[in-house]
C-alpha cells in the first residue's frame, strides 16, 4: 500500500472518527493538519482536493476519500476481518443506524459552521452553549435507548464498530459543552470500555493536538 495522508483538525470530530477507525485496522498513515480556526479548509490548495472545505480528507489507494463514514465504510471493505461492520446484513443495518444517529442528526446541527451562524443571527455569543446542550443532550438521550436495545461490550457487540467510532467523538465533544450525561449509563459505559483500547486513545484529541 502506497502512503496513507490523513487531512485533519484534531479537534474534529469527523477526523477523530477516521483516526480511530485506521488505528484499529492498524493502517499506517501520516497527518496534515487542516486549522478550521485559521480558514486552512478553504484554501485553493485544500478546495482542490475536498471541494466541500470540510475535514478529513483521506488519500489512499491513490483515491482522494472525504466523508467520514464514507471513508469508513471504504476502510471497513478493505479490512473486513477488522469488523467495524459485521458480516450479517441485518446487523450492518443496525450499526449504520447507531452510527448515523450521531453522524447525521446530532453532529451536524453542532458543526463550528452552523453554530458560527446561530451567533450571527441571533447577536448572541452565549447562544451557542444552550444550543450544544439542548441538541447533544436531546440526541445522547435517544442513543442511549437505542444502542440499550442491543448487547454486548460495546454499541454493538462484544467488538468495536463504526458505532462506536461515532459514539467515543460525540462524548468528547459532549463532555466540552457540559452536557449532562448522568443518566446516559450504557453509552458511558461503552465510553469507558473504547478509552482502554489503544486504537481508541492514540486518536483522542489531547494525544494529536499540534
Amino acid at each position: 500500500m502506497s502512503e496513507v495522508v490523513l487531512y485533519e483538525y484534531w479537534r474534529s470530530s469527523a477526523s477523530y472518527r477516521v483516526r480511530i477507525a485506521l488505528n484499529l485496522l492498524d493502517i499506517d498513515y501520516r497527518t496534515v493538519p487542516i486549522n478550521l480556526l485559521e480558514g486552512a479548509h478553504r484554501t485553493p490548495d485544500y478546495l482542490t482536493l475536498n471541494p466541500q472545505g470540510l475535514v478529513p480528507t483521506l488519500v489512499i489507494d491513490g483515491q482522494v476519500l472525504t466523508q467520514s463514514l464514507a471513508i469508513i465504510e471504504y476502510l471497513a471493505e478493505l479490512r473486513p476481518e477488522g469488523g467495524l461492520l459485521p458480516s450479517n446484513i441485518a446487523d450492518r443495518r443496525k450499526v449504520r443506524a447507531l452510527a448515523y444517529a450521531v453522524a447525521m442528526d446530532i453532529h451536524p446541527i453542532c458543526n463550528l459552521h452552523v453554530v458560527a451562524h446561530l451567533i450571527e443571527v441571533t447577536e448572541k455569543a452565549e447562544a451557542r452553549e444552550g444550543w450544544m446542550n439542548h441538541f447533544i443532550g436531546d440526541g445522547l438521550r435517544k442513543l442511549d435507548v437505542m444502542i440499550g436495545e442491543t448487547g454486548g461490550k460495546f454499541s454493538f457487540g462484544d467488538r468495536p464498530t463504526m458505532a462506536d467510532l461515532c459514539l467515543v467523538p460525540q462524548l468528547y465533544n459532549a463532555r466540552r459543552w457540559g452536557v449532562d450525561m448522568t443518566t446516559f449509563s450504557r453509552i458511558t459505559d461503552i465510553d469507558a470500555r473504547c478509552a482502554e483500547l489503544p486504537a481508541f486513545q492514540a486518536a483522542h484529541p489531547d494525544r494529536v493536538k499540534p
